[in-house]
């Protein structure tokens, strides 16, 4: 397919820290897995492309809608010494844009669609992972994609989907048509879109975390869309008490509409104190820390598992962030409690089970509070950098 584009993209300048080595992973100049040591002064350019050609095992996109991350967000902002926020896999220039869904328009003669085992012939509704793994390194062939040695993401090393095409390799494609009796026209990709980051909840609270049982106690800190995502996934799971920590009106307010059954306002009251009234000096099974300040927080969700009655509490850590948690081991050992890490979305089943459960009634469009144009998309970046009272702002396109 011939023809040209446009394409948010995030230029930045390569200026390494004093205290950052060149790994065997990073590429002098062009991409490192530590962005926040690496790249400076970044800023957003709509630029033209030429519309890309699939490889034999690759897909044409035509983009639908596609979502803004907070990741985007903090690729795009700068601390006061001009470096960038974001602390992972990142490659400049690049378009952004990574929570996305759309119609193949175009494949590859090795592509094939997962549904139904045979070729795209075109016009399938599909959304996809973000995370490009190999297959072939050792954590791939361990089961764990999502740790994948020679990683690729979508929006941040290679081009995403802040544009009107995209290519994609098939593998990491899903089809959308288990929703097509729930989601009527547009509707279908908007809900795709939103895939990528419940399935980042998901992976946190279902893979990572361990699950729940049904009526087991949960928190939530932070109301952006992934801790919001969290509060469907367990309110679905079964949880008795979904509670949501967050001081922003506007998302706590969502979170309850999502599924939360109490929301704290930790700039108002005492977090421990009202999780510990909440659930009647018992704590929670599961915590979710999506705030990126662990180092804040964290302290109180110690202080909950030491008071609380609840034994073998798991607390996930899904934001990234730089700052250290002042752990303390004994709290840890004497109430048999663990911290786990959680990155990514792949593997597991996770993509088809989100899809089923939004085909099923989790509708997740209520995170979309905002609808923009591709144009419109570097600006809106810029305001929530400062702005959080939008939940979901999701670009849609024609």
């Amino acid at each position: 397919m011939q023809g040209k584009m446009k394409g948010v993209t995030l230029v930045a300048d390569w200026d390494p820290k004093p205290i950052f080595k060149l790994g065997t992973k990073d590429i002098d100049g062009c991409q490192t897995y530590l962005g926040s040591l690496v790249w400076r002064h970044p800023r957003l350019e709509i630029r033209e492309y030429d519309i890309p050609t699939p490889g034999p095992d690759e897909v044409l996109l035509q983009v639908k809608a596609c979502g803004i991350c907070g990741s985007d967000v903090h690729m795009a902002q700068a601390r006061d010494d001009g470096y960038i926020y974001y602390p992972g896999l990142t490659g400049f220039p690049c378009i952004l844009g990574h929570e996305l869904s759309g119609i193949v328009v175009e494949a590859g003669k090795d592509a094939r669609d997962k549904r139904t085992n045979k070729p795209f012939r075109g016009g399938e509704r599909v959304t996809t992972e973000e995370m490009l793994w190999c297959g072939h390194c050792k954590p791939c062939a361990d089961g764990f994609p999502n740790h994948c040695e020679n990683l690729d993401e979508i929006g941040f090393n290679v081009n995403g989907a802040f544009a009107q095409y995209a290519v994609l390799p098939a593998k990491t494609l899903w089809s959308l048509e288990p929703l097509a009796d729930t989601y009527k026209g547009d509707d279908i990709f908007l809900a795709g879109s939103l895939t990528e980051p419940t399935s980042v909840a998901y992976n946190a609270v279902i893979e990572r975390g361990g699950g729940i049982r049904p009526g087991d106690r949960v928190v939530i800190l932070g109301g952006g869309p992934i801790g919001v995502a969290a509060c469907a996934i367990l309110k679905r799971a079964g949880a008795s008490k979904v509670i949501i920590s967050e001081p922003q009106p506007e998302r706590a307010a969502l979170a309850l509409a999502m599924g939360a059954d109490y929301a704290i306002n930790p700039l108002e009251e005492n977090f421990a104190d009202r999780v510990l009234e909440i659930t009647g000096g018992m704590g929670a099974d599961l915590f979710m820390e999506a705030t990126g300040l662990p180092q804040i927080v964290y302290p109180d969700i110690e202080r909950v598992i030491w008071e609380g009655r609840t034994l073998n509490s798991t607390v996930v850590v899904t934001a990234r962030a730089e700052a250290k948690m002042p752990v303390t081991g004994e709290v840890l050992q004497v109430r048999r409690a663990r911290i786990v890490g959680s990155q990514g979305h792949s593997g597991h089943g996770t993509f088809p089970r989100v899809i089923e459960c939004m085909a099923d009634g989790m509708d997740m469009t209520g995170m979309i509070t905002k609808k923009i144009t591709l144009e419109e998309v570097p600006e809106n970046i810029i305001m929530l950098q400062k702005n959080r009272t939008e939940c979901k702002i999701t670009c849609q396109m024609g």
